[in-house]
Order: structure tokens, then sequence, then C-alpha cells
């Protein structure tokens, strides 16, 4: 994907525009409670700021109504932290679309929640014009929401005189492409999750791409049954299992492999309380629940990842949460951790994984973006992205 990036910029004395995504968690008080999503912004903001950019920066936060800016709408915790973070004031300025607001070089401004804005959301030609005669170059450095056409994210990129990607939206498309456009063979992904209809799309896509895929969780369950395993109470779609037959019949045809499970760990409940205990997957009982892979299946897996050159990881392969249930991701997550191929693990769940495993830090590249990061997993185009690769085009 050929972007232009804004690293590759003057940006002295301009009037930058940049879309990030401080889309951050707060408790009732409206304190922010974690904060990735801001420090994964510092890199562009301090460039901009340093290279004498006269910077303006604005996000969505939370679902907000268009046309009314209500008090848990307001990005003014973000504004605070901000300032903290980059150690000089931020300004929060309301009803920015008109201008109106002065920047000095050298000098940010936080735009107020642009999802408040009408037309936002529908991606509206007149809002983006506006918002485009605000700057001379616009960044988009919100990979999260790359996969929605709206008017700061896609719309402006139309109008405004530059658009380019920053340095994390430059990052993702870097690490996405590197990890399926051209990979370092073998590739071996691993999705997993509750269930296969969630997934369904990617699972299909990746099938025509990887050497091996790892499935796990609920996915892993339907896939046993099409493989006429017995599953006891376990979460699977038996109504999906004609599909996973095609799935594995792709990979089959392509000389590749989806590695079920040789054995599992199984309780009675999901709970703290329950007992798991390790079974033959041919030994599980009518009111078994697969909670976890067993050890042999783990050992396995952690010798494909062994061999990868590159890995693709989106969700873990048990009810991880739980300690008696949490072997098979834990030692996926050690196997990824000490791997010499290309990691790129992304998705909620598995950055709690991530988290809990404290292999942050032995995972090449982890991506901010949940629904953007599953969506080009499925080889679908991020509107995002593809006009700033269209404006890159000329």
């Amino acid at each position: 994907m050929n972007v232009l990036k804004l690293a590759d910029l003057d940006v002295k004395g301009k009037r930058v525009f940049i879309r990030a995504d401080f889309n951050v968690p707060q408790d009732d008080a409206g304190n922010i409670t974690e904060d990735t999503r801001i420090r994964a912004a510092l890199p562009t903001l301090k460039y901009c700021l340093e290279n004498g950019a006269a910077v303006m920066v604005t996000s969505h936060l939370g679902r907000p109504s268009e046309g009314e800016l209500k008090p848990e709408d307001t990005l003014m915790p973000v504004a605070v932290r901000l300032g903290q973070l980059l150690n000089k004031p931020v300004r929060l300025v309301a009803d920015w679309v008109d201008g109106g607001f002065k920047v000095e070089p050298g000098e940010i401004v936080l735009l107020e929640n642009c999802r408040c804005n009408k037309g936002e959301k529908k991606n509206s030609d007149e809002l983006a014009q506006k918002m485009a005669k605000l700057c001379d170059i616009y960044v988009n450095d919100a990979f999260g929401t790359a996969h929605r056409a709206e008017a700061t994210t896609h719309g402006i990129a139309k109008f405004a005189p530059v658009a380019c990607a920053g340095f994390l939206m430059g990052a993702e498309i870097d690490a996405l492409s590197r990890a399926l456009e051209n990979p370092k063979r073998p590739l071996v992904a691993i999705v997993a999750g509750a269930k296969v209809s969630t997934k369904l799309t990617i699972l299909k896509s990746l099938a025509e791409k990887v050497d091996q895929l790892i499935v796990g969780g609920g996915i892993a369950n339907t896939f046993l049954l099409a493989n006429g395993k017995r599953i006891g109470d376990s979460l699977a779609e038996p109504n999906l299992v004609s599909e996973a037959h095609a799935i594995m019949d792709i990979m089959k045809e392509r000389g590749a492999d989806v590695p079920l499970p040789v054995d599992v760990v199984v309780a009675d409940e999901v709970s703290a309380m329950a007992r798991g205990a390790k079974v033959s997957v041919d030994e599980v009982g009518a009111h078994d629940r697969i909670l976890d892979v067993g050890p042999k299946t783990a050992a396995k897996l952690a010798d494909i990842i062994a061999h990868a050159g590159t890995i693709v990881w989106n969700g873990p392969v048990g009810v991880f949460e739980l300690d008696q249930f949490a072997g098979g991701t834990k030692m996926l997550a050690s196997a990824i951790a000490h791997s010499d191929g290309f990691s790129l693990a992304g998705g909620g769940d598995t950055l709690a994984a991530i988290a809990k495993f404290h292999i942050a830090d032995d995972v090449d590249y982890i991506s901010t973006g949940g629904g953007a990061f599953l969506e080009f997993l499925e080889g679908k185009k991020l509107p995002a992205i593809e006009v700033l690769e269209s404006r890159a085009r000329g």
C-alpha cells in the first residue's frame, strides 16, 4: 500500500489537521482509566510541534448524538491528559468547523468531539470541505477508525491540499502489508474466539493465503464437530459445520493445514471454582465443556509457531482469564514471544492476553485497531487508507 507519510513532508509554518483516536475508557466521574491511545498519538503530535507546525487534532469519544454535545461526550479530560503528556497547555476548541479560532506555529489545540458535528458519520462532503479549509496538511493517525468512511477519516482527505498518514497509521500499514501482502513463509495465522460466524470471512480469506491456520475457542469446537468429534456441551455452531469443512478443504487443496486439538481441558462449568480435567479429544464426555487446548496440543501449536516466518494472532485459544484454562494461550503466547518470525497481533482479547502474559515487548507489532484490524484480515479495503492511496497516486 503506497501512501504519503508525514515524515516525508515539511510541516514548518503549516496548519496541520490530525485525526487521532482518543476514544479512551473513562470512569463514572469522567477520569481516563487507560491512556494507551493518547500515548500512541504522541510521536505524530511531537513531530509536528517540534517542526513548527500549527497543530489541530480531533477525535471521537463515545457515541454522541450528532448536533449536540453532552457533558459525557466532551474531550476535556483528553485535553488535560494530553497537556500532561506533552508538558504544554492544550486548549479545547468547541464549535470549530467554521474556523474562527487561532493556532500559532508550535501550538496545539484539541478540536471538540468530531462525532458531535452533523454529517460526520454520513461522511458529508459539505462538512468535509469546511474542515479541509482549516488546514494545509491533513494527517490520519487513527487506524482504529480506518474501516469507517466518515468526514474526518475519509471526506476531508479528498479535499485537503495534502493528505498523508501519521506515524501510527503508517506503522500499521507497514506491519499489515508485511504480514499479509509479502510475508516470510511459513505464514501462520491464529484465529480464535467464541463464534465461527463472526470470523467466517476472515477464516475464508486467510485460508487462501496461510500455510497453517490455527483455530481456537468456540471456533475450534465447530471444526472438531466437522471432523466428527464429540464436544459435549461445548460452545459451538453446528449449523456452520459445512463452512468449517469448506475452509479445511481450501487449505487441503493448497497443501496447507488446519491443526486441530488432540487433547483438551474440560470442565462442567465456566467459573473460577471449576476444576479442569485434561482429556484426549476422543474422550470428551456428554456434559463436558471444552475450555482450553490440552498440553499435547499446546506443544504441537508452539512447534508450528517456532518454525513460522510470519505469525498473525487474533484471539486466545481458551478461557485464559481463568488460570486453570489459560495454559494453552500462555504456551502459545510464549512461543510467539520466542519466535524468530515476524509477529503481528490485534483484537481486544488478544491484547488482554498479551498483557496478562507480559509479552508486549516480544511481539513485533501490536495493532491498535480492533474492527479495522479484523477487516484488513478479511481482505477488505479500508476506506481511510484507500483514500490516502488515491491521493498518493495524484
